[in-house]
């Protein structure tokens, strides 16, 4: 009985987690498993979870986090299919962050 804001979370936060999880591991294809733990972890990260009046999907300005929170576990994901060369969850964690794009603009 209660109505809840949804967007586009694929094109917002699953395909440039996925990009970024399948470039960071090195993934050679991309399994549904991969997909699932896209949606798994952005579907850890509504703010639903901690307040019941919370939007289903992370705000706007949260998405540089949760797409970096979402790439990690599909590069995971990506070395438990074997798609992936084998790597630490914390080896996989500093590569997502250091293949990340940040925008820096010039003042």
């Amino acid at each position: 009985g209660e109505m809840r804001r949804v967007a586009q979370c694929n094109n917002v936060y699953i395909f440039p987690a996925m990009g970024l999880g399948v470039v960071a591991s090195g993934a050679t294809r991309v399994t549904d498993a991969m997909f699932t733990a896209a949606a798994t972890a952005l579907g850890q990260l509504a703010p639903a979870h901690h307040d019941s009046t919370g939007a289903v999907l992370p705000e706007i300005i949260d998405m540089p986090a949760a797409v970096t929170v979402i790439a990690e576990a599909v590069a995971l994901q990506a070395v438990n299919d074997a798609v992936a060369p084998r790597r630490s969850a914390d080896e996989l964690r500093q590569v997502v962050r250091a293949r990340r794009w940040v925008p820096a603009y010039p003042s």
